[in-house]
């Protein structure tokens, strides 16, 4: 598998994967966690990884899949 059809097959989940460690950052970022009590806020590793995965699930639920029949 060439790297052109690996991306073609994949976009939504990476286009997903971006978004939500953009986002994931920008929460870290803005609203953040002042304490450092915060599990997930209190680092921007941990709000950007979890942002990373909230969007690659958020984005890969539209990718469509192709279901083989055996008829």
């Amino acid at each position: 598998m060439n790297k052109m059809t690996f991306l073609h097959k994949y976009k939504l989940g990476i286009l997903g994967l971006v978004v939500g460690g953009v986002l994931g950052y920008a929460y870290y970022y803005f609203i953040g966690c002042n304490t450092g009590s915060c599990a997930i806020t209190s680092k921007p590793l941990n709000s950007t990884a979890y942002g990373m995965v909230m969007g690659y699930l958020m984005f890969s639920v539209f990718q469509k899949s192709k279901i083989k029949e055996n008829v």
